[in-house]
């Protein structure tokens, strides 16, 4: 079991820059950081240089793939995990195949998601997307708390996202926060 888990929110994308000034979905799917997402990624990149990581879970989606590459690189290891996926309620949390993701990505391993990876089951809403129903991010939270109980690493960090870790710790975490969980059963 691991004796130390960050978790940290990807840096900001351009769905959240566009909702925050218009409140409106602005069909960003599988947004990408913002300049101010990578600048926000460059300063955790400088704030962790001196910490050790064991392993970095990354979800697939592209803005915290791009977080946790920015943000580590060559120093640790990174996984990518559908589990701690962006709960499916807006455009930006639709994800891409992994043949999209491999080609952006090559140094990262995709072949073990499925594909579609992200929630498609459900009636379409409004924007012509299924959404994902809450007691099916609930369940994903709890298989994730077992998933990552059962690691070996000691030192790990996770790159998610807001509502997802909103579940998990009981608060929203800003773009780019560190916060380190303990885990509760």
């Amino acid at each position: 079991m691991p004796d130390t888990i960050h978790l940290i929110r990807h840096g900001q994308s351009t769905f959240n820059a566009h909702y925050e000034a218009t409140g409106e979905d602005p069909m960003h799917f599988d947004a990408r950081l913002s300049e101010i997402g990578l600048q926000q990624v460059a300063a955790t990149r400088e704030a962790l240089a001196s910490q050790h990581f064991d392993l970095v879970i990354a979800s697939p989606l592209t803005r915290a793939i791009q977080t946790a590459t920015g943000i580590f690189a060559t120093r640790a290891p990174i996984i990518v995990d559908a589990l701690h996926r962006e709960w499916l309620n807006s455009s930006c949390d639709i994800g891409r195949s992994i043949r999209d993701l491999a080609s952006e990505f090559p140094t990262l391993d995709f072949a073990h998601l499925s594909d579609p990876w992200w929630h498609v089951d459900g009636p379409l809403c409004e924007h012509g997307f299924a959404r994902e129903p809450e007691h099916v991010l609930l369940d994903r939270v709890a298989s994730f708390k077992e998933m990552i109980a059962a690691r070996a690493e000691k030192r790990i960090a996770v790159i998610g996202h807001g509502d997802f870790f909103y579940r998990l710790v009981g608060r929203q975490l800003k773009n780019c926060e560190v916060v380190e969980w303990a885990i509760t059963r």
